[in-house]
């Protein structure tokens, strides 16, 4: 089982009230949330093994050479408030560190690379795998993974972690009409705003479809192009053409790496935590109460 762990942790971060606190007043939410969802996890699915993927960088620069605009508006999001506006406090960052000092101590495996996006890492580790993956996101990106031969899907969280889609090729071709290797040019067919990705002026996500089920891939389609007898509509064989140089680039920007080198870790599930005092301590000290205390439970029991 491999975590998407910032796409958790943020949906924790929004789904568990900011009032619950270290006694310092600190907001653990986020921490709480994600201990929670790990617990539900493991006790749902008992995975033999799990990593926790964490974004090392997640806009990397080979990603923003290729395309600019890739996610440069959570860039600008980031700025500082000006004078007339209150500043937001980010209550979220400070509880990074001490989510990854709580896995550390637990003994989850915990995972980030430095140049690349959790996404590199999870696709990494999904084709070096031998046996069947989990991917637990709710980022779609990660759909292009899913692989019903090698025994790959998509645990994508519908409401909390308690209700999951488990996506396989079946559920992408009713929602999409590709499979997880169409899925890449589906999206960059598409477009993301989320991810800053233009995609192609008039072609929504229908029509990406039926141009992949028509031509088979991105490289069909732009052989489509230049070939005059090729069922493209006029609107559809320009829109296409001038946004050529995008399509040469965008496959490597959306498309999850699949040789990041990742470092040698035991991703066992832990029965007992690696550091117990360690792990007392950071109990103590940010108020993780019955959300760890669950998760201990449930992994002695299952691990």
């Amino acid at each position: 089982m491999l975590l998407d762990t910032a796409s958790l942790y943020f949906r924790a971060y929004f789904g568990v009230p900011e009032s619950v606190k270290a006694p310092d007043g600190t907001p653990v939410n986020a921490v709480r949330g994600l201990l929670e969802f790990i617990e539900r996890l493991v006790r749902d699915h008992r995975p033999a093994r799990l990593v926790a993927c964490m974004d090392a960088d997640w806009r990397p620069e080979w990603r923003v050479e290729l395309i600019p605009s890739y996610k440069a508006h959570r860039v600008a999001e980031e700025r500082t408030a000006g004078p007339d506006e209150e500043e937001v406090p980010d209550t979220l960052s400070p509880q990074v560190p001490i989510i990854e000092a709580v896995l550390d101590a637990l003994g989850i495996a915990r995972v980030g690379v430095a140049g690349y996006e959790a996404d590199d890492v999870i696709g990494t580790f999904t084709v070096r795998a031998e046996g069947p993956v989990d991917i637990v996101t709710g980022d779609r990106d990660l759909y292009q993974l899913v692989d019903d031969a090698r025994g790959v899907r998509v645990l994508y969280p519908i409401k909390g972690v308690g209700n999951l889609q488990l996506t396989d090729e079946a559920v992408l071709r009713e929602k999409y009409g590709v499979d997880g290797a169409g899925y890449v040019d589906l999206a960059l067919l598409r477009g993301d705003p989320s991810d800053g990705l233009p995609g192609v002026p008039g072609i929504g996500e229908k029509t990406a479809a039926k141009l992949i089920a028509e031509f088979g891939d991105l490289a069909g389609i732009m052989a489509a192009v230049d070939d005059p007898k090729a069922k493209l509509t006029p609107s559809q064989r320009k829109r296409l053409t001038e946004s050529r140089a995008y399509v040469e680039v965008a496959p490597k920007v959306v498309r999850v790496a699949h040789d990041v080198p990742l470092p040698e870790i035991d991703s066992t599930l832990p029965r007992e935590p690696r550091d117990r005092a360690a792990l007392d301590e950071l109990a103590a000290r940010w108020n993780l109460g019955n959300s760890l205390h669950r998760l201990l439970l449930t992994l002695n029991a299952v691990a």
